[in-house]
């Protein structure tokens, strides 16, 4: 069986059980697809790095060698492959499935995905800051503004500020300095990162600066969520919550890999 094809193939049902939740439960286990592989791992071959299974190169839905240039990028790759059990559940391979579409999408459609990137900053999150709580606007003044503030030194380019959800036009000139910037950076591989870590943090202007190295993929994380820790602060966290930004950090952490390494 190969990898592109391993999404079409279902197990059977369990046997019924008394308790329809978990019935739904196990149902949904018995479709993912049995793990058709011993072994996964890293191949040298033609000036990428190959992820193989059983030592046959591993192939993306569209059929391309799911190869990449880092071999970083490639071991972890790999080692999503070998932590699979006796299912393979995609859910839990973020970073196979962001190169698949990074190699099988966003490979013949980098201007559409920069654009993308470019648009955002025009309504990026960090310039929408708070008018109260006090605490609230010093946390905000405290974090983002240096990364502002390190961005426009970057770029060229000062972007405009605006307190509450009015929306506040961007300078054509800073706009036009960030797709400078953006264009720089390498696809298909590292333009996918950045589009993710954009899309998870809300901001083209953390990304910039993560992608720059004026910050760390801590830092860029906790700047993204700063407005949610606050509130967490405030009233606590609920399991669901708690639970869906766990599944956030690590398609975060994928897209931070490739877009350093890719």
């Amino acid at each position: 069986m190969s990898t592109d094809d391993f999404l079409a193939r279902f197990g059977s049902p369990g046997a019924s059980q008394p308790d329809p939740v978990a019935a739904a439960q196990q149902a949904m286990r018995n479709s993912l697809p049995a793990r058709f592989y011993k072994e996964a791992g890293v191949l040298d071959r033609d000036g990428l790095f190959h992820v193989a299974l059983d030592g046959r190169t591993a192939r993306t839905p569209a059929r391309k060698p799911l190869a990449v240039g880092s071999r970083a990028v490639a071991e972890a790759l790999a080692a999503e492959w070998d932590a699979q059990g006796e299912r393979v559940d995609p859910a839990r391979m973020p970073l196979t499935r962001l190169v698949n579409s990074a190699l099988d999408g966003v490979e013949d459609q980098q201007e559409a995905v920069r654009a993308e990137i470019v648009r955002y900053a025009g309504s990026d999150a960090l310039c929408y800051r708070a008018g109260e709580p006090e605490a609230l606007v010093a946390r905000q003044d405290a974090l983002w503004q240096p990364v502002v503030k390190g961005v426009e030194a970057l770029i060229g380019g000062r972007f405009t500020l605006a307190e509450g959800v009015v929306f506040a036009e961007q300078p054509t000139e800073t706009l036009a300095a960030v797709t400078r910037q953006v264009a720089r950076i390498p696809a298909p591989l590292a333009l996918a990162g950045a589009h993710n870590v954009m899309t998870l943090t809300g901001s083209t202007i953390v990304m910039l600066a993560l992608a720059n190295r004026l910050i760390d993929a801590e830092t860029a994380w906790e700047a993204a969520h700063l407005d949610e820790d606050y509130q967490i602060s405030v009233w606590g966290q609920d399991e669901e919550a708690a639970e869906r930004r766990a599944i956030r950090r690590r398609e975060y952490d994928a897209a931070v890999l490739l877009l350093e390494h890719g």
